[in-house]
């Protein structure tokens, strides 16, 4: 049988590189999303015969448009959506300006609404999909300095409940993986000292790994999975209790 191909946006790094990797190995063909051509080639190099990197600009609705027809020079429709990629623009709501909400908004919601629309057509006339969005831990926390953030992956979850619900009787399951501290490379930019204060909220006392997060999207995607849908997954150590 062919392989079924996985479109995994902001997957030049971090955990969108992580997730990517893990679906390749798990054996589906990997499309990878990057905002410039060096993060595309980037993902290709990685992937190798395994999957392809493309470019895609989620706040711009032309490049969203366009990115079937350069899907569809490599692969075939995807039928694993998973919704990586995003932003932050952080700053007090005093402070913050319209551009700091906006942009962090259009990227994390509006893109997010973009590809799904696009790659559930295709799912629907297969009656099969798997759409797992990418999540936080401070859609249910909060955090002070990023109200734009917090509120597009809050409203990420609300999104993907209700989403859930159109599409299950189209075989098509929607979750959402939230997760909390995770060691990347942004991550190990912070001082020591903000460093310990992160861990100190941490129970397990640790960062997570990015290869944790990708093991939870892998599950969520297979046929294993096949009767969880409208949930969230939380990866954080436990510094949040669903």
């Amino acid at each position: 049988m062919a392989r079924k191909t996985a479109l995994v946006t902001g997957a030049s790094r971090g955990i969108g590189a992580a997730i990517a990797d893990r679906l390749a190995s798990d054996g589906y063909f990997v499309v990878g999303t990057a905002t410039s051509p060096v993060g595309a080639e980037r993902i290709s190099q990685a992937l190798g015969v395994s999957g392809v990197g493309v470019e895609l600009r989620l706040d711009d609705p032309e490049s969203v448009q366009s990115l079937m027809q350069r899907i569809g020079d490599a692969a075939d429709s995807p039928q694993i959506l998973v919704n990586n990629a995003g932003i932050t623009k952080d700053n007090l709501m005093l402070r913050m300006g319209e551009a700091e909400w906006t942009d962090v908004v259009n990227t994390n919601l509006n893109g997010l609404y973009r590809v799904t629309k696009l790659v559930l057509r295709g799912m629907v006339k297969s009656r099969w999909g798997r759409i797992v969005n990418l999540g936080s831990v401070v859609a249910r926390m909060g955090n002070a300095g990023q109200s734009n953030y917090v509120a597009s992956k809050a409203a990420v979850e609300g999104f993907s409940r209700a989403l859930a619900l159109e599409v299950a009787s189209r075989n098509i399951t929607v979750n959402t993986v939230a997760p909390g501290f995770i060691g990347t490379d942004m991550t190990a930019e912070l001082t020591d000292a903000q460093t310990a204060s992160m861990l100190e909220r941490i129970p397990l006392g640790r960062m997570g790994e990015a290869t944790e997060v990708a093991s939870a999207v892998s599950y969520l995607v297979g046929d294993e999975a096949g009767y969880i849908t409208a949930q969230t997954i939380h990866i954080n150590g436990g510094m949040f209790a669903a």
